[in-house]
């Protein structure tokens, strides 16, 4: 019986990925607007019906689709600062890593530099709340990895502040990723310092 779920398991996931797959390239190739579930299921060789089956609505199906690219970038953050010196080290890596696949990534570098990503920027800035959330979480974590004496209010609030300023360098792209990231650790740098040292004191 087991071993059945496990299949049916493995299908539900791999129909759910072929469609993210699908929906990725239509959003990519002609923004949210245009996205229609009838499309999705034709590109995906399934039937309209499946698409609604798995998602309810385009709406969700898109938020399905940033929130399945946030959790790429999040594990590529992992890998990438998990040699880091140390808490600064880490966020400096994270902020370069993030600017830079953002460049590489097809979605992500639609939504910021073309036509059709436009009705596509609202899901990293005015609706991306489902980003801010699952990369504040993950980067909390982090940080008290590489800083056990933050308390966990301090960490999220560390973590959130060096999303937003990350969203904020990809949304209006002025420095290179190198320099975006220096300047979010040279800002955040009192800051860091004066939230170690508290939440020592206060241990």
């Amino acid at each position: 019986m087991g071993e059945i779920t496990s299949f049916s398991d493995r299908t539900k996931a791999s129909l759910r990925e072929a469609l993210l797959d699908a929906a990725t390239e239509l959003l990519t190739e002609h923004g949210y607007t245009a996205l229609r579930m009838a499309d999705v299921a034709a590109r995906a060789g399934v039937s309209r019906q499946t698409v609604y089956n798995e998602f309810g609505n385009k709406g969700t199906l898109a938020e399905a689709v940033v929130l399945r690219t946030t959790s790429e970038f999040l594990e590529g953050i992992r890998v990438r600062v998990q040699d880091a010196l140390d808490l600064r080290d880490g966020i400096r890596e994270a902020v370069v890593y993030t600017i830079e696949h953002a460049r590489e990534n097809r979605l992500v570098a639609t939504t910021l530099g073309t036509e059709a990503g436009e009705d596509l920027l609202p899901l990293l800035t005015t609706k991306g709340e489902p980003i801010l959330t699952a990369a504040t979480e993950v980067a909390a974590g982090q940080y008290r990895e590489f800083e056990p004496s933050l308390s966990p209010e301090s960490a999220t609030l560390l973590a959130e502040t060096v999303v937003r300023l990350s969203l904020s360098h990809l949304v209006m792209p002025t420095h290179s990723a190198d320099e975006a990231a220096a300047a979010v650790v040279a800002v955040l740098a009192p800051a860091i310092r004066a939230l170690t040292t508290d939440s020592k004191g206060t241990s």
